[in-house]
């Protein structure tokens, strides 16, 4: 299977660092076809500029000539069969830097459409068959219920509606780290592995 990982946090060391590279050996191990791009590493530029709002549904090929930095985003995001987020909870949602390739790679004529006369975006993404989301939240999934975990909504009601319409999408979240022990980091990266296992299964 040929599987994309998106991951996103500023500090290499991070427990989400960890996980990032537990996901990516677990993936080895299966067999998969997999391509990596962490954002910060790669200084991602997150900003929705002037000219993609004013080109929001203009011209592919001459957007994507005006703007090569996506380039090779977009083609790895029709390549995949399977997209893998790793990031941190901030704020109740994604960290900005993911928020921003959202919005700027998940664009007109790459993940949707809306044809003329049309009220809904017909999906372009249909490639894509499994979301999975590893994420980590330093609160408790009370609290975070009571928010309402827009990062979740974002995952699987918006993007979820641009891939293949028998996606199915699988959430792995880490709540309470802030309160975590080093055993207790060590048993959720076991926990991580085995769900990846399960979730995406051998290549």
């Amino acid at each position: 299977m040929n599987v994309l990982v998106i991951s996103a946090h500023p500090s290499p060391d991070s427990f989400i660092g960890t996980l990032r590279e537990e996901v990516l050996a677990e993936l080895s191990q299966l067999g998969h076809d997999v391509r990596h791009h962490d954002l910060y590493a790669e200084e991602f530029n997150p900003v929705f500029s002037s000219y993609e709002r004013l080109n929001h549904v203009g011209d592919i090929h001459e957007k994507l000539r005006r703007l090569p930095d996506l380039k090779p985003h977009v083609e790895d995001i029709q390549w995949a069969q399977a997209l893998v987020l790793v990031y941190p909870t901030w704020w109740s949602a994604q960290p900005a830097i993911l928020k921003g390739w959202i919005d700027r790679v998940l664009m007109n004529e790459i993940a949707w459409i809306l044809p003329e006369g049309a009220a809904r975006i017909r999906p372009l993404l249909t490639n894509i068959k499994k979301v999975v989301v590893v994420t980590t939240h330093g609160s408790t999934k009370f609290v975070n219920a009571l928010e309402g975990e827009a990062g979740k909504r974002t995952a699987f009601r918006s993007i979820r509606l641009m891939f293949n319409k028998r996606t199915r999408c699988h959430w792995i979240a880490l709540y309470a780290l802030d309160h975590a022990s080093a055993r207790k980091r060590g048993q959720l990266i076991i926990r991580v592995r085995r769900r990846v296992r399960r979730d995406l299964g051998s290549a």
